[in-house]
């Protein structure tokens, strides 16, 4: 016979498919035996028909097509014979879905089977339709299968629950026909027909709420019953799973009795002593015990409450987490991450476990016990927990070490008592896994540092002593830099020593080593950066290393960073040039007010800013607050709203530069030293001198009660006119030229006082530009250019032009 001839065995086939060598000799010999079948079903040869089907499921589970089989599939389910019909419906389980609509021929065919004399063959229609049974199928199967529910013979029953199970998900709106039958099957003797009604009740419970109030009325009592039974039934071999009772029964059941209970005080009643044995009495040594306790645990934490169970389902969850096997400790993690939020005491006296999982060998073990340990802190244990993770934060893995930072950090910032210990504890986390620590928590840290005035010489001196033993770690330098950048003259006179502390002895010059080495050490742009400005302020500060310092600014002069070179370049015109501002330059910042920063972090600027205290925050120096910063809102140095921060934690340009603007602005009669500083940041922002104060025209400009747009409109048309005038002016060098200039012109208009400029003037010429903005038109400056002949001649063919950059 030729061995790819339609009568070819099924052995036959898989032999020789399994000796091709190549994926071509595989793709050819299925051709070829394809070819066959198909040509034996065009001849519709009947003698090997269910052999050819055979073959075409095992081509199919290789990957090929074999659509051109599913008529046979159909003609076989309709032979009379049992053997026909069982390769049939295989078929039509194995190469036809639920969307398939060749399915819609088959359903009078499974009809006819579903009422057969012959029970096997009942059974077969049952298990097709069980798999591929369509919303369609099922409205129209639905009355044979619920007439099955009561058949003589268990192994027909138990398929029948099974193919109710698939119709209630096609179509809900047949649950009401299932629900007697499915309770009359929780009195079955039989564990298989036991099994599968109970999991009919639970998917009926699922998608019919009055399937879950009657079977809550009618079998709660006679679920407990079933539950109690098995659990006290005695030893069955043909149940017992490693010396227990029918595991599988076990968990349905629970898994039952958590959809009755779940919200229903009653039920719960009546199931916490059964749940209680359960509990008790399960051997927790096998497997198949843990998984009915775990099924146990799972009920009761989410039946109604019973403050016993509970404690008794989290004692059993901590002897998961002392088991050798990991899933089962993994699974038991899982759990408690839910138990914690009904009863967190319970989960508390696991404290010490959870911390040994932290630092278990198995990644998935230690994020999981993270996560929980998290959740675990409250007031009363920050501290002991926090010292348990941070000593483990020295020595564990470098790939987990970026998870317990940011679960470590988070826990201080929450829950830290006193900011000593707040600080303190940074520290050592900057110190064990700076490079891990985002950029926002240093950024916090050294708000709240800049708050804790008591605090300044303690902090530089222990960031001191940090970065000696831990100079590798880029975020701790950077604030190590910052703070001996402000306080260094603390660091190094020993000032605000707390009881206790051990002095250290630090010269100008080592002070100034920290710095250099930093910004020789480091690569990173901004902890370079931060570096130049620490060497700046401690310039002032350090008068015996003042060249020195300037030395090391210098070589950045060259610097291919243009960052660093523009800075390295601005800071030493400010060592060498100007000494009468530098004092005034690198004052101490002001503290930040920690709740702008808090709620700047959180995407928001609240209405009313207090500190952490509670108590609103007074401005340095006893200024009022004033409500419009419009020179910050002009640099887009606020948030996108207009609200302007308060002038102590808010204005950070203020901060950067050491010069308090707000005096200035909310009292312009203040003293002289005031408003000099602030013509100083004017002049700094090439703004140019404000014009004179006589009158009222500053604080028409700044005003709290002028329209915040109206100011903003007014400071970009000075920032525009000054920009034109820096053609011929001499303020090109921001850093030369401080001296006082006259006022310049000014031009009403609406109310509001724009200045003008002198654009260009010579000994025979002076441009003059005047500038507008529209209040209905605020995109659009207009500005008016004045031409004056200064010389007794006479101009004809006057051209005027000027240069506009693109922005």
């Amino acid at each position: 016979m030729n061995p790819f001839s339609s009568g070819t065995r099924l052995r036959d086939m898989i032999r020789a498919i399994r000796a091709c060598k190549t994926a071509a000799e595989e793709r050819a010999v299925v051709r070829k035996e394809c070819a066959a079948i198909r040509a034996a079903i065009s001849e519709n040869d009947q003698d090997y028909s269910h052999r050819n089907l055979a073959k075409l499921m095992f081509i199919h589970m290789l990957g090929y097509p074999t659509h051109f089989g599913q008529m046979e599939c159909l003609k076989l389910i309709a032979s009379p014979g049992f053997p026909e019909k069982r390769i049939g419906y295989l078929g039509l389980m194995l190469l036809l879905d639920e969307r398939q609509e060749v399915l819609m021929l088959v359903t009078n065919s499974i009809k006819q089977d579903l009422n057969h004399t012959n029970q096997y063959i009942a059974g077969l229609a049952l298990c097709a339709l069980g798999n591929i049974c369509s919303a369609e199928m099922a409205r129209d199967l639905a009355p044979e299968v619920e007439r099955l529910l009561q058949f003589r013979d268990p192994n027909i029953r138990k398929k029948a629950a099974l193919c109710s199970i698939r119709i209630i998900k096609k179509v809900p709106d047949l649950a009401e026909n299932f629900v007697n039958p499915a309770a009359a099957l929780l009195k079955e003797k039989h564990h298989g027909v036991l099994l599968t009604g109970v999991q009919l009740c639970t998917d009926l419970c699922k998608v019919s709420k009055e399937a879950l109030e009657h079977l809550r009325k009618k079998c709660t009592d006679g679920l407990v019953r079933v539950l109690k039974d098995v659990v006290n039934s005695s030893y069955s071999p043909e149940y017992d799973v490693s010396g227990i009772a029918d595991p599988f029964l076990h968990i349905r059941l629970l898994k039952l009795s958590c959809v009755l209970g779940q919200g229903d005080a009653d039920s719960s009643d009546t199931m916490n002593d059964i749940l209680a044995q359960v509990a008790t009495k399960t051997e927790s040594k096998k497997n198949a015990g843990n998984a009915i306790l775990y099924e146990c645990v799972a009920t009761i934490m989410s039946i109604e409450d019973n403050g016993g169970l509970r404690v008794l389902a989290v004692n059993i969850l901590g002897k998961f987490l002392s088991s050798r096997d990991n899933n089962i400790r993994y699974v038991a993690l899982n759990m408690l991450m839910k138990a914690i939020a009904l009863d967190s005491q319970a989960v508390q006296r696991h404290r010490t476990t959870l911390l040994e999982c932290v630092k278990d060998s198995d990644a998935s073990i230690r994020k999981r016990a993270l996560d929980l340990v998290y959740l675990l802190v409250n007031e009363s244990n920050v501290k002991s927990l926090t010292k348990e993770l941070i000593d483990y934060l020295e020595v564990c893995d470098s790939e987990f070490k970026g998870d317990l930072t940011a679960k470590i950090c988070s826990v201080v910032e929450k829950f830290s008592p006193e900011k000593i210990w707040y600080i303190d504890q940074m520290l050592k986390i900057l110190s064990a896994a700076g490079n891990h620590v985002k950029e926002e928590v240093w950024h916090a840290l050294i708000v709240v540092i800049t708050n804790a005035s008591n605090l300044h010489g303690y902090t530089v001196r222990s960031l001191y002593r940090a970065v000696q033993t831990a100079g590798e770690q880029e975020t701790l330098v950077r604030v190590a830099v910052w703070c001996i950048g402000e306080y260094g003259e603390m660091l190094v006179n020993n000032a605000g020593m707390l009881a206790g502390e051990n002095p250290i002895t630090v010269t100008e010059s080592e002070a100034v080593d920290v710095v250099e080495t930093a910004i020789r050490c480091h690569s990173d742009l901004p902890t370079r950066s931060m570096c130049l400005i620490a060497l700046l302020k401690l310039s002032s500060h350090f008068s015996s290393c003042s060249q020195r310092i300037n030395n090391i600014i210098l070589h950045y002069k060259r610097s291919l960073v243009l960052e660093l070179q523009q800075r390295a370049i601005e800071f030493n015109s400010i060592i060498e040039k100007h000494h009468n501002i530098r004092s005034a330059l690198v004052e101490r910042m002001p503290a930040l007010d920690e709740a702008t920063y808090s709620s700047r972090r959180a995407g928001s600027v609240p209405a009313a800013v207090s500190t952490s205290e509670g108590a609103p925050l007074n401005p340095p120096n006893g200024v009022s607050k004033h409500t419009s910063s419009a020179l910050v809102d002009l640099l887009d140095l606020t948030s996108d709203d207009i609200t302007a921060p308060s002038s102590s934690g808010g204005d950070f340009l203020q901060d950067l530069l050491g010069v308090d603007q707000s005096p200035a602005l909310s009292h312009p009669g203040t003293n002289q030293t005031q408003k000099s500083s602030n013509d100083v940041l004017l002049d700094l922002l090439s703004i140019g001198t404000p014009p004179a104060q006589s009158g009222s025209s500053t604080n028409n400009m700044l005003s709290p009660n002028q329209d915040n747009k109206n100011s903003l409109d007014m400071l970009d048309t000075l920032t525009s006119a000054q920009a034109s005038s820096l053609v011929g002016s001499s303020m090109i060098d921001l850093l030369d030229g401080f001296g006082a200039s006259s006022s310049v012109p000014v031009a009403e208009k609406n109310g509001l006082t724009l200045p003008s400029i002198v654009a260009f003037e010579s000994s025979s010429l002076r441009v003059t530009f005047k500038f507008l903005k529209q209040p209905e038109n605020p995109e659009t400056a207009l500005i008016e250019a004045q031409f004056f002949n200064k010389s007794p001649n006479i101009y004809s063919d006057f051209t005027f032009q000027a240069a506009v950059p693109k922005v």
